[in-house]
């Protein structure tokens, strides 16, 4: 895609988020489970979404590096019914939970990019 094209599309959006924004307790997102989040940043919005595993928290922007689409067609359903990998319910790509990487689908050696968080006193927190 063009840079043009990147900034057409971009339009409305951010990509990333400044650390310490409190998303709120760990307890919102049930554990093997995912949750969606987006943050008003001045005029334009960030979509992301976060992963839970025990105490430990995987974010990520919310957009399929094939085609640019959110991944999940509904709230909060990011992960495959098992909830072993994190799927785009638009052309079926596979994602590592732990690093993002695309195992499956169209999009195969490609990654979801990474949106930084971390659990502080039982809170999820940008980082």
């Amino acid at each position: 895609m063009s840079p043009e094209g990147e900034q057409v599309e971009a339009a409305g959006r951010v990509w990333a988020t400044r650390a310490g924004i409190s998303l709120g307790p760990l307890d919102l997102i049930a554990d093997g489970a995912a949750r969606n989040y987006v943050l008003q940043i001045g005029d334009k919005r960030f979509h992301g979404f976060v992963v839970r595993r025990g105490e430990a928290v995987f974010g990520y922007v919310d957009r399929c590096p094939h085609a640019g689409l959110p991944l999940a067609q509904q709230l909060d359903q990011y992960l495959t019914p098992d909830g072993g990998l994190i799927a785009c319910s638009w052309h079926g790509a596979m994602f590592t939970v732990e690093a993002g990487a695309c195992v499956g689908g169209p999009c195969v050696g490609a990654k979801l990019s990474p949106w930084p968080v971390e659990v502080r006193e039982g809170r999820v927190v940008t980082a």
